[in-house]
């Protein structure tokens, strides 16, 4: 080690000293020759009596207005506040693009720009926004592709009835009172020289679009993705986006070519296109993904080709004149539904898409919108009817037309509000008809508030649905109990869920015909696409599966993803009717918060009772020991009754002398079988007491207290397993 230093610092001195020399020998070759002289300024030859702060002042200001500095600083403001408003938007449950959204028109001209201009304007000076617009447009492109692989063309093909009836009616009627509504408003608000029949078309594609991407995710949050209305609502979403995405094609090439006539061509070249995507360019991809289907052989020639045929389509797309997103849309829909393949195909390009380029569409869909315009009362009349024309198109056509294919008020309602979600897709399709001249600047701003104002209302109307036939819901269900008990499992880590359901059978009934075990897994994110969510869902329920296979249990599994995992749980509690709740926690056992801030917040808002399991190699409770302390802890007599019913225990119950006769009484009980149980009053408790044990169960104000008196004999303690009842 030392002979390696001395090496080092012997070959770092020569080398500094042959740099100093040829340093000094070339700065000589400046005085032999006249003609060549250093300069800093145009005027001032190099002294040393050059002001230095004032070079490095006026380096400084040329860098920082440099475009390569002014875009990276425009990208780390855009990603930061999307993130702060994101985060803030799902506090009070509203889905992520509303913070995307809102962000990009804070830091825009509606709010930077009104309070703080000069520095609106140093972080978006006009000649940085058309490379912002640029990037944004491959941050778009990416995700349109993203979306077209989240269709499921299987689901298409498959369609049920209901749902196309309800996806039709829902483009339709939209449509037709967005070309109503801009009879009224062509000749105050459209744009000069721009024909009405373009001005119109576009409002009515605008009115038409739902926002896939956020409806899913919404399905996904609240646990519909495998219920009958969750399958309907995505279908409806998934034919409503294909259709009007199709529609906008023509829109867009009507618009280029000046009339429906000049069209034509473009309209018979886009079929052509389509049909060779379909038939031609999809049964060679399917071929692909079969011989490509691992990470290991998905190699980085792979992935070039598919960015080739991603790029190709979007190009050939922009060429015939139907726009490079649509290009990007259908390359997606054409790659071969394979999941495994699309997971890891997305996996390459979702974080850049959506985390770095995204952002800066909202941002500088924010810096179009300029709120401040719509200051006169005419203005923002204009702005209040195209929103209530939008929520009756959509939300009223979709519900109506739902009732009457059949569906209840309750699911005609919900799809309603689902259909009225509008999102990005519709930011997407307002910026084209902005960059084509239709819109003008002030329809422009209205058109992005009905946006937020119908994205935003999705989750508050979902809410109050559910408030409303919740009263009526809980009654049929608690009429339509199956069995004698039902048990919701919730955890985190899937082998977690293996142990859990192993604890649960353990002091359940032999039968499993008189239990209902539901198994629930949520993912801590918003930002799923549908791609991820079936993967993380099959991988988490994997070990609880083969589990209950191996012990002839059947389970029901629920699937959701959300922020707020901890208030979730408890939600999904409530909303059943569990008589208890088994959660695992992941905190180490001697950590400062032992239960955890999400598990302390599930006991806190679960109404049913409540088994908190944390586990230390847990395998199966052969021997237990139970701790009471009060008379309220007595009820966990008869959760170690239903332990004695399966397999032959040791039991351990420290009392305290009060309790004498309730747990003598429980012991002399006749139907009690005949175990091995010892009574030990809490006096004469010793850590001997924890040899050989599998399982510690007590109540959770007994856990609370040995937690704050830091008591010594906690860390002997097994795997444990702290209940709280469910009037506690």
């Amino acid at each position: 080690m030392k002979k390696s230093i001395v090496f080092y610092s012997i070959v770092v001195v020569f080398f500094f000293g042959v740099l100093l020399f040829f340093i000094r020998e070339g700065q000589l070759l400046e005085n032999d020759n006249p003609t060549k002289k250093v300069t800093l300024t145009n005027t001032d030859t190099y002294n040393t009596s050059v002001d230095l702060v004032q070079i490095f002042s006026e380096s400084f200001h040329q860098n920082s207005h440099h475009p390569l500095a002014t875009l990276i600083l425009q990208i780390i403001s855009i990603i930061v506040v999307a993130r702060i408003f994101s985060l803030l938007m799902g506090k009070i449950g509203q889905p992520t693009v509303i913070g995307e959204i809102i962000a990009g028109i804070v830091i825009g001209k509606s709010v930077l720009g009104t309070f703080f201009p000069e520095f609106s304007n140093f972080l978006f000076p006009a000649e940085s926004l058309p490379a912002l617009q640029f990037l944004s447009q491959i941050g778009l492109i990416l995700f349109m592709f993203i979306i077209g692989m989240e269709l499921d063309v299987n689901v298409l093909r498959q369609k049920m009835q209901e749902a196309v009836v309800i996806s039709h009616a829902s483009i339709v009627i939209p449509f037709a009172l967005g070309v109503i509504l801009s009879y009224f408003i062509y000749t105050t608000y459209a744009p000069p020289h721009v024909a009405f029949l373009s001005f119109s078309l576009f409002m009515g594609i605008a009115m038409s679009i739902t926002a896939f991407p956020v409806l899913a995710r919404i399905i996904q949050e609240r646990g519909l993705t495998k219920t009958r209305l969750g399958s309907i609502v995505i279908t409806c979403a998934a034919i409503d986006d294909v259709t009007a995405w199709c529609l906008l094609a023509v829109v867009v090439a009507i618009v280029k070519a000046g009339n429906a006539t000049s069209a034509l061509f473009t309209i018979l070249f886009s079929i052509v296109y389509v049909v060779i995507m379909l038939y031609v360019l999809r049964p060679f991809l399917l071929r692909v993904s079969k011989v490509y289907a691992s990470k290991e052989t998905l190699n980085k020639n792979v992935v070039a080709f598919f960015f080739i045929v991603l790029l190709s389509s979007a190009y050939i797309a922009e060429l015939i004149g139907i726009h490079a997103l649509f290009g990007a849309f259908l390359a997606g829909a054409v790659i071969p539904n394979d999941l495994r393949f699309k997971e890891i195909l997305t996996g390459k390009i979702e974080d850049v898409s959506l985390v770095l380029l995204l952002p800066l569409f909202f941002v500088f869909t924010g810096l179009r919108t300029q709120i401040g315009l719509l200051q006169d009362f005419s203005l923002l009349l204009t702005c209040g009817a195209i929103i209530i024309t939008a929520i009756i198109g959509k939300l009223a056509g979709a519900a109506l037309t739902a009732k009457l294919v059949g569906l209840s008020w309750r699911d005609s309602l919900t799809i309603g509000v689902f259909m009225n979600t509008r999102g990005l897709m519709e930011l997407i399709i307002l910026n084209i008809g902005y960059d084509l001249g239709v819109l003008s600047t002030e329809i422009f701003s209205m058109m992005v508030l009905m946006a937020l104002a119908t994205t935003f209302m999705t989750s508050p109307c979902l809410d109050f649905i559910n408030y409303f036939f919740d009263k009526y819901h809980h009654i049929s269900l608690i009429q339509n109990k199956k069995n004698d008990h039902a048990i919701l499992i919730s955890f985190g880590l899937p082998q977690m869920g293996s142990k859990l359901l192993e604890l649960v059978s353990q002091f359940t009934y032999k039968v499993s015909k008189k239990v209902d075990i539901t198994a629930l897994h949520l993912t801590p994110s918003t930002q799923l696409s549908q791609i991820d969510a079936l993967t993380f869902e099959e991988e988490a329920f994997i070990p609880i599966r083969e589990t209950a296979l191996l012990m002839g249990l059947k389970i029901e599994t629920k699937y959701k993803v959300s922020e707020d995992v901890g208030k979730e749980v408890a939600l999904t509690a409530n909303r059943g009717t569990y008589d208890m709740l088994v959660v695992g926690s992941a905190k180490s056992l001697f950590s400062k918060d032992k239960l955890g801030g999400t598990v302390r917040n599930i006991v806190s808002n679960t109404k049913c009772a409540v088994a908190v399991f944390i586990d230390k190699d847990f395998h199966i409770a052969n021997q237990i020991v139970l701790f009471l302390e009060t008379q309220s802890d007595i009820e966990l007599l008869q959760l170690v009754r239903s332990f004695l019913d399966n397999v032959t225990y040791l039991i351990r119950i420290v009392y305290e002398g009060e309790l004498y006769a309730e747990v003598a009484k429980f012991l002399t009980n006749p139907t009690l079988p005949n175990k091995s149980i010892a009574m030990i009053q809490k006096e004469n408790f010793h850590t001997s007491v924890l040899e050989d044990i599998d399982l510690a169960i007590m109540s959770i104000n007994y856990w609370q207290k040995i937690d704050e008196e830091e008591v010594d004999w906690a860390e002997k303690l097994p795997s444990v397993l702290i209940v709280k009842g469910k009037d506690l």
